[in-house]
């Protein structure tokens, strides 16, 4: 009797495994990938060998990333849009910036956690890298309103950074703008999440349980990863409303790019990034996916279809990197005064 127990506990087990096994080869060909386990493999990814990662350049990437005194009025930092206690987004439908002035399209902020992992940045997928996405928000009117010449006497005002610069790059570097900027999105490119779905797909098959396995069967089998895809799963520039109006169209003037192509926003972290889609008109995880099934898709999502697919989506939340608030160094009298004009 023990004998044909333990024989059965061993086919369901196998049987559990050969599931998994398929499920993990269904995700990976219809395009989903995992963040590797391996540093070194990651590093592939992320790091560019002109400019490469390293802990002097991602600890002064950090500080400008928290450092207000970039932009014009000096209280609004990379942070305050892309909090990254939020999901590395800020948690209302249009961004606030300079003179507490709404993005005038009514844009959502989306998260930087995991964006080196996007083929495009902005939701006009106007920028191809982190770099050059840095610089925009920076010089922005709605944003932070900083001239270049200002981020670059404000920055190299502060002896404390001109010496932090010197130490991440060199006796003889240029901290002009587009070092500051590159700066900071060094220190973005370590802002990876990795989750239990990428411990799945990298082969612990215990890793979703059985109904995060079926919620990502379903997520598949709807065609949601047709979009959703790659290790971000999204950032790449795709057609938006291909079937059907979006339902909160009219919000704002939003267009895509000139081909009419809107960046997809990644999935990863989805439930701390709320409200949704480019202009935040929907707060709801469920509405999303539905409202996604009728307007890219041209399919009815059921009730029952999208708690699945839901349960799949939370199993993205991911392992964050341990950040310190840095203490950021002392302005002096040749610092720029804040202007709030």
């Amino acid at each position: 009797m023990k004998l044909i127990k333990t024989l059965s506990i061993c086919a369901l087990s196998a049987s559990m495994m050969f599931a998994s096994s398929s499920l993990v080869t269904k995700a990976k060909n219809s395009g989903l990938k995992a963040i590797p386990e391996s540093q070194l493999e990651l590093l592939k990814l992320i790091d560019d060998k002109n400019d490469p990662i390293t802990d002097e350049k991602v600890e002064l990437g950090k500080k400008l990333y928290f450092e207000p005194r970039i932009s014009k009025s000096g209280i609004i930092s990379c942070n305050t849009c892309h909090n990254l206690g939020l999901g590395g987004a800020d948690g209302v439908a249009a961004a606030v910036g300079h003179k507490w002035t709404a993005n005038p399209h009514h844009l959502n902020s989306p998260t930087v956690y995991n964006s080196v992992f996007f083929d495009a940045q902005f939701w006009d997928g106007r920028s191809e890298h982190l770099a050059d996405q840095a610089q925009g928000p920076v010089q922005a009117g709605p944003e932070m309103a900083s001239p270049k010449g200002l981020v670059e006497k404000r920055i190299n005002s502060i002896p404390e950074y001109v010496e932090e610069f010197k130490k991440a790059y060199g006796d003889n570097v240029k901290i002009d703008f587009d070092k500051i900027t590159s700066t900071i999105a060094i220190f973005e490119k370590t802002l990876n999440t990795p989750s239990k779905f990428d411990d799945f797909l990298n082969g612990n098959p215990n890793a979703l349980n059985k109904a995060e396995k079926k919620g990502l069967n379903t997520f598949i089998d709807k065609g949601c990863a047709s979009c959703h895809n790659g290790i971000a799963l999204g950032g790449t520039m795709q057609p938006f409303e291909t079937v059907a109006k979006y339902s909160f169209a009219k919000v704002g003037d939003f267009k895509g790019d000139k081909n009419g192509m809107a960046k997809t926003p990644t999935l990863r972290n989805i439930t701390e990034t709320a409200p949704y889609f480019h202009n935040g008109q929907v707060w709801s995880l469920t509405k999303a996916v539905k409202e996604m099934g009728s307007t890219q898709l041209g399919i009815k999502i059921s009730d029952s279809e999208a708690k699945e697919i839901v349960t799949f989506l939370k199993a993205l939340k991911g392992r964050k990197p341990t950040i310190t608030y840095p203490q950021l160094p002392e302005s002096t009298l040749d610092t720029p005064r804040p202007d709030f004009n």
